[in-house]
């Protein structure tokens, strides 16, 4: 079995464009997996296979890739950038130990960067900071490196610098040996020379060479005091240091160099090698209770020796079959073995295992603790579900993935495609967990819902070309909800009489808004037992099932406090039925009198401008009812940030690059719901009025 201490699991991660496929590309041609490289721009990279990324020269899916660099062992993840599928960034870290976080020389630290380092923050993942396409024009190392420090408040220890800028851009030179690499024109990784520093540098390397050993030796007291008192310390204790700040999250090593003209990329792996973390000294995963989802307060502890756990983070269904991509946290998993699936309680037998290489395979005989790996044919198991031992049953901490915002009608243009539609949608749903899909009842419609307008875009043309099925689609539609602004007391008596058993259930009640985000809470404060204890499930539950449908338009409800406070029973013909009956009678007498309203879904959306265009973007956003929050100006243009409801956001990347002359960009996340104003109610009740009486 292997050396844990020499794995290392990575991700790539960074905003849209900034180079982190290409990066990945370089990672794969100098460990020697693969001879040609291929180039994202000619749709030819290897991470990259789905025709959709080839195509929009974007990555969608994260793919895992595993290769060998001075006799360690990378699993490296490239994840999509783009802000529609943060959920594949937000489950690649779930399961790596340690990441690279590339950022553009010349676009700097940019909205979706921002969102994945939050997610690498709140996944306490330790990173490397690369600073790529430094031979761009308008490409600043030294701003970058503000940006950091700025815009996501984090220590970056600068470890190479720049030689030459843009055009002249040569090479490095490295902060702590005080040696310089430099390239020479054929564009090939492998041929550099170290050389002295060139002259106009001395004094800077000098510089940042002293904050170096300064911020790595804060890691360790004795070596501090040694060093206060003029002792320089050996390039051995430093790299300990910097190993051990960079595990602790107290700053992050940062490299330079441009992935796509091959200069400065050795020096990443080098330090992949030397700074992040192996499995084992990563903190272990918890384990919580299946039932509740709280911490057992144990961990899956890294090692060869203790029970199998593993979790699975990804499905992904391809021309070999349905791959199961898992990380094994402990134990070992042998060709063969029974294991368990903790969170159906089914036993599965693991057929054949292989070793991803993005599109290509190597079949496994057996794989341990601290790999990744995807298991080919497996059932029942879905993204999250933690695979164990049978004999020690455990559920690891699980994923949480954000609700969708925005969903589209589609139906099938030929009849005998519908059967084909379900199967497919079946297995695009087990892939991507952030994607969801339901039957309109009444219309028998098919409805699909995702995080953005790019993401149900995918979707459809993925059904088109990879399963062969023409859809008509529909207008997107928002995600409206309903809630109450006003309290209100009632009461409800619900009785029937008619031969038999009668059903009797009075209760009294009061309704009123909840906190935003509290969803429905009941509680009761029935003292005296005219309402029995025993029935306090069966009201709660009527008047849950009711929340998902509102009073104005048929839109769930959200945020509304339920308190049961009297009420009468019959001893003979109250029931639990009779009393869940009352209570969602109760519901639909008491809602319209609690002034309901119309709530629709606010994203936070970040914009950047070139600095002519300003004004036009900010009166456009505006227009679509935005709250402006922030502006800031960079060095090639401004970045707006705001709050806008979603339903005046589609089609907004079309309409931004026309007032921009296609040099605007922007990302957008759901923020919180927000009342709508009276004349948009008014339309969207009618339109739902009018779309009901269609049917």
């Amino acid at each position: 079995m292997s050396n844990l201490d020499h794995y290392r699991n990575i991700g790539i991660f960074a905003h849209v464009d900034a180079g982190k496929t290409t990066t990945t590309e370089r990672i794969l041609k100098l460990t020697g997996k693969i001879h040609k490289i291929g180039e994202t721009h000619d749709g030819e990279s290897t991470t990259d296979f789905m025709e959709q990324e080839a195509e929009r020269g974007i990555t969608i899916q994260s793919a895992a890739v595993s290769c060998f660099w001075k006799n360690h062992r990378f699993n490296v993840i490239d994840t999509p950038g783009h802000v529609d599928f943060t959920v594949e960034v937000y489950r690649s870290l779930k399961v790596l130990d340690g990441g690279i976080g590339v950022f553009c020389g010349s676009g700097g630290v940019e909205p979706q960067s921002e969102t994945n380092w939050r997610y690498a923050n709140e996944s306490e993942v330790a990173r490397l900071i690369f600073v790529n396409k430094l031979d761009r024009m308008g490409a600043d190392f030294y701003r970058v490196v503000d940006q950091v420090k700025n815009v996501l408040a984090a220590t970056p220890l600068v470890m190479t610098l720049p030689i030459g800028i843009e055009d002249d851009f040569v090479g490095v030179v490295d902060v702590l040996t005080k040696q310089a690499y430099v390239w020479d024109d054929t564009g090939l990784p492998e041929n550099f020379e170290i050389q002295d520093i060139p002259a106009d540098m001395v004094d800077k390397v000098e510089e940042y060479h002293e904050l170096l050993i300064e911020t790595a030796v804060e890691m360790d007291d004795d070596l501090m005091e040694a060093y206060m008192e003029g002792e320089m310390p050996s390039v051995e204790d430093i790299k300990r240091c910097i190993r051990k700040g960079t595990r602790d999250l107290a700053f992050f090593p940062t490299f330079c160099g441009s992935a796509f003209k091959n200069k400065g990329m050795q020096l990443v792996l080098d330090a992949v090698v030397d700074y992040l973390p192996s499995p084992t000294e990563v903190d272990p995963q918890p384990l919580t209770d299946p039932e509740t989802g709280e911490p057992t307060g144990e961990v899956a502890t890294v090692s060869v020796d203790e029970p199998f756990r593993a979790l699975a983070f990804k499905i992904m269904d391809d021309r070999f079959g349905a791959l199961t991509f898992v990380r094994i946290y402990s134990g070992k998993l042998k060709k063969g073995d029974t294991i368990l699936n903790s969170a159906t309680g089914k036993t599965e037998r693991i057929g054949r295992m292989v070793e991803m290489h993005a599109d290509d395979r190597n079949e496994l005989s057996e794989a341990q603790a601290g790999d990744i790996i995807a298991v080919v044919g497996m059932k029942n198991v879905q993204t999250g579900h933690t695979l164990c031992d049978p004999k020690h049953e455990c559920t690891l901490e699980a994923m949480i993935f954000p609700d969708p915002v925005i969903s589209i009608a589609v139906a099938p243009k030929d009849k005998g495609s519908s059967e084909k539609l379900g199967v497919a949608l079946g297995k695009m749903v087990a892939e991507d967990p952030s994607f969801q899909v339901e039957t309109d009842e009444d219309s028998g419609e098919t409805i699909l819902k995702g995080m953005g307008e790019l993401h149900l875009d995918i979707k459809v043309d993925i059904l088109k070309r990879t399963f062969g099925i023409e859809l008509e689609v529909g207008q997107p539609q928002v995600a409206y909800r309903e809630t109450i602004t006003a309290p209100v007391e009632d009461s409800y008596t619900h009785k029937k009489q008619s031969g038999g058993s009668g059903q009797f259930g009075k209760i009294d009640y009061r309704i009123k808004p909840g906190e935003p985000g509290s969803g429905f809470v009941f509680n009761s404060v029935v003292v005296g037992g005219n309402v029995p204890k025993e029935f306090f499930p069966a009201i709660e539950k009527g008047f849950k099932g009711m929340m998902d449908q509102g009073v104005l338009a048929g839109f769930p409800v959200l945020d509304v406090e339920v308190e049961l406070y009297d009420g009468g029973f019959h001893a003979v013909d109250s029931s639990a039925v009779a009393f869940e009956i009352a209570a969602k009678g109760a519901f639909r007498q008491s809602i319209p009198k609690a002034s309901p309203q119309l709530i629709e879904p606010i994203m936070k959306v970040d914009v950047f401008t070139p600095d002519d265009n300003v004004g036009d973007v900010i009166g456009d956003l505006n227009r679509r009812r935005g709250m402006i929050k922030d502006q800031e100006p960079g060095t090639t243009g401004v970045r707006i940030k705001a709050d806008v409801p979603l339903s005046e956001m589609f089609g907004y990347i079309g309409h931004l690059r026309t007032i921009t002359s296609g040099r605007g960009q922007f990302s957008m996340e759901f923020s919180h719901y927000m009342p709508c104003p009276a004349n948009v109610a008014e339309k969207v009740i009618a339109e739902v009025k009018e779309r009901n009486a269609k049917k």
